[in-house]
């Protein structure tokens, strides 16, 4: 079903699509495929929805955010379930999100009543400067399938802080979560108009109702940065506001000081998290040669303890990757890195047995001997794979970690506080982990450099996104 103007609706043309459990190749569900018109109906009913919103006080609107936190906590069980289910990932982790998600409502339940405007010195004594913050207007989110609800949330919870009205298009791949977050708005009893969902199989139409609308005042994407800077240009017609969280090919880097089992523990904590398919996920490993030995012993190790299978069994470590195309990437990306020669230490291949063949999984896996020839040195993996590269020098490993065009993590192993200070200062991304595997919180500043995108979301960079500022200048 669609969302739009506070009420549940089929698609313009009737149709509908289906949606797959990628860990069990089986259907849970249909869902209305929308359309560019039902798009432009959720864009209209944003824009008269906006009329009243933004006339709300920041107090009135943080009430409605502050019980969509509470209703999102009371359907936690059934909505990470539902996302083990639709996504694949397993149920702990989707717990996690959740939380993470929910956390949005909550911090910018806050925020709302933070978005200060000032008091300028004016140059005459008959004159005076004031400055005030105002909602940009109608957006149009589009958010990924990796993290399906947090990243609605991390997006609709500024906007409606500050007075935005929105319509969301969720990824096709995932739009039960989405009805599901839109289920805890309504139930919130955020105004009609105010929230508006279209869901589709084919999101082409709708992103170009999105960028070619004048009533779309910003455009928030998560996604590929491939698709992001094709918004990016096709807005710019229209001067829209942008926010775009992209591609990453983050670098990880152990240095001799570091312990490199702890390290290693790191790596493998955060590179198999959600099956790699996150934007932050490690993709170069960089290990000072003195202690490659046992840090690759460490992550063998702990990548063989790792159990894929579907998520809703208890002793599930890893899900399935979210589709065909990915898996059939992933294993290139593989096959290429040791035809180049690299050294594969475990994985490398589809796993089938005991039925895992109905989904798309593919096995936890360690390279070594990573060179810039292979693809996985260069482009981002978005799976389960695990590069690992030598290095000897400081100075060394910074220019090769700064040797992309994404900009968005990056992780530094080190006991040295001036080393430690140097790399986050000089890695060019926007978020840097310095022996800290988890630097994101609903109250963090996320985002990337080059590439990997314009602007943040989370914590009070986020809300600044989706307001205006305007002067004003007063003759006393």
């Amino acid at each position: 079903m669609l969302y739009i103007d506070g009420e549940w609706r089929g698609a313009a043309s009737g149709s509908s699509f289906e949606v797959i459990n990628p860990a069990t190749g089986e259907s849970i569900g249909d869902v209305a495929d929308g359309t560019r018109q039902d798009a432009a109906d959720a864009i209209l009913a944003a824009s008269g929805g906006f009329s009243g919103w933004s006339r709300f006080t920041a107090f009135e609107r943080a009430e409605y955010l502050y019980r969509a936190y509470q209703l999102m906590m009371e359907r936690k069980e059934a909505l990470a379930r539902l996302m083990t289910e639709e996504q694949g990932k397993p149920l702990k982790t989707a717990r996690n999100e959740v939380q993470y998600a929910a956390d949005f409502f909550l911090w910018y339940a806050e925020e709302a009543k933070r978005t200060y405007g000032d008091v300028l010195p004016a140059p005459r004594s008959d004159q005076r400067f004031l400055v005030i913050r105002q909602p940009v207007g109608v957006v149009a989110a589009i958010t990924p399938w990796n993290y399906p609800v947090s990243m609605i949330t991390r997006k609709v919870a500024p906007a409606l802080a500050a007075g935005c009205s929105i319509v969301v298009k969720p990824a096709e791949q995932t739009p039960l979560c989405a009805m599901e977050v839109f289920n805890v708005i309504h139930d919130a009893g955020i105004p009609a108009g105010v929230a508006n969902l279209i869901v589709t199989a084919d999101p082409a139409p709708i992103g170009a109702e999105f960028v070619e609308n004048p009533a779309v005042a910003k455009i928030t994407f998560t996604g590929s940065t491939e698709v992001g800077t094709m918004l990016a240009g096709r807005a710019a017609s229209q001067m829209k506001r942008l926010s775009l969280e992209l591609g990453g090919h983050a670098p990880f880097i152990v240095f001799d000081d570091a312990d490199p089992a702890y390290a290693a523990k790191g790596a493998s904590l955060v590179k198999f998290l959600n099956t790699g398919q996150a934007c932050i996920s490690p993709n170069r490993i960089y290990v000072h040669k003195t202690i490659m030995e046992p840090f690759l012993a460490v992550l063998e190790e702990r990548v063989s303890r790792l159990r894929a299978g579907n998520g809703l069994a208890d002793d599930t470590s890893i899900g399935p990757l979210v589709d065909h195309a990915a898996l059939e990437k992933v294993d290139h990306q593989v096959q290429d890195a040791v035809g180049h020669g690299a050294r594969l230490h475990s994985g490398g291949h589809r796993l089938t047995d005991g039925g895992l063949d109905r989904g798309f999984f593919y096995a936890p896996t360690v390279l070594s001997g990573v060179t810039p020839e292979m693809e996985i040195y260069n482009n981002e993996t978005f799976g389960p794979v695990a590069p690992v590269i030598s290095f000897t020098d400081e100075v060394e490993v910074l220019a090769l970690a700064n040797r992309t065009t994404y900009g968005l993590a990056a992780y530094v192993y080190t006991q040295q506080l001036g080393r430690a200070m140097r790399m986050f200062e000089e890695l060019n991304y926007g978020i840097i982990g310095v022996n800290d595997i988890n630097p994101t919180a609903a109250a963090a500043p996320f985002g990337g450099m080059k590439h990997s995108g314009v602007g943040r979301e989370g914590g009070r960079e986020g809300i600044a996104e989706y307001l205006e500022t305007k002067l004003g200048g007063f003759s006393v």
